[in-house]
């Protein structure tokens, strides 16, 4: 039972490594090819990805939720096409914001904002906070204003922007728990690929591969250089593919609020991955920001006992 713990938190340790070095992908990737372009094709081949999963899965291990009737079908396609629309929405603000100027490391610990965000737009739907959430928050904030803040109450565009896309991301992990326990996740991550990448072929189009043939020609030499399909495959397949599965089974039997705090390491590896891939420096004061971020998004999931729950 121990080894299987230990080897489930190593399965997501790993998927936390894999997201984190995406967000210096994402930064290589679309500067070469474009942000939206970048998207698309990463999110179509994430959805192929995990074609050979479905079918591998469906002769080893048949999921429960295995859609056989209309009526379930239905409900994954529902699932998959409305994460899909949202994870669209989410990605192309992430990827702008890189694009504009938001560092790997910063555009990691922005988008971390989403597991604080999450339990706030909760409260909406009549789920309350507990007392750690609320210190989360207000130290999210400080976090978040000596990472992104240049001089008084100056908030960049592209810190904006990935601030933007993790609110979206708040709704979709919403949007998620609402579909998963009716639909399998595998199958539902599938169509939700596929939906984005199929949303994002229209601002790929109008926004960066043009009407003319000179606009068409320049679209086509970003895809000349070795790091642009590089990162797009590393996205694709790991990113997408590989670290959606990894994260599936290392859940199997880990406690929720351990899987979580395991996960949101991405933002702390998307740092790392940063500096020493891109050589990206960091000041004292938004490494600050970055220390107190963390600390945020790891009070915010700590499960404490009941007795200091709210009521």
């Amino acid at each position: 039972m121990k080894n299987t713990k230990f080897r489930n938190s190593f399965l997501l340790l790993l998927t936390a490594f894999i997201w984190g070095v995406a967000f210096v992908v994402q930064s290589v990737g679309g500067t070469a090819v474009g942000p939206y372009t970048f998207n698309c094709i990463r999110m179509i081949l994430g959805g192929i990805t995990l074609l050979p999963v479905i079918f591998i899965m469906d002769h080893v291990k048949p999921s429960t939720r295995k859609p056989e009737t209309k009526e379930q079908r239905k409900e994954l396609l529902l699932g998959g096409i409305s994460c899909g629309a949202i994870l669209f929405v989410a990605s192309s603000f992430q990827q702008m914001g890189i694009f504009l100027g938001t560092s790997a490391g910063k555009a990691g610990f922005l988008t971390a904002c989403y597991i604080l965000l999450v339990p706030i737009i909760g409260l909406f739907f009549r789920k309350k906070c507990r007392w750690n959430i609320w210190a989360g928050v207000a130290l999210a904030v400080l976090g978040l204003y000596l990472l992104c803040m240049r001089g008084p109450f100056l908030l960049q565009l592209s810190d904006g922007l990935v601030l933007l896309c993790a609110l979206c991301f708040s709704f979709h992990i919403i949007v998620v728990d609402h579909f998963a326990p009716k639909a399998d996740g595998v199958r539902m991550s599938c169509i939700q690929f596929f939906t984005c990448g199929i949303l994002g072929i229209f601002p790929t189009v109008l926004m960066e591969m043009g009407h003319t043939q000179e606009s068409v020609r320049l679209w086509l030499s970003g895809f000349a250089a070795w790091d642009a399909w590089v990162t797009i495959l590393y996205a694709a397949v790991l990113s997408c593919g590989v670290a959606y599965t990894l994260q599936i089974i290392g859940q199997e039997g880990l406690n929720p609020t351990v899987a979580s705090l395991l996960m949101s390491l991405e933002s702390v590896f998307s740092v790392i991955a940063g500096w020493v891939i891109l050589r990206e420096g960091m000041t004292p004061r938004e490494l600050t920001g970055c220390i107190i971020m963390f600390a945020a998004i790891s009070l915010a999931q700590v499960e404490f006992d009941r007795k200091w729950h709210e009521k």
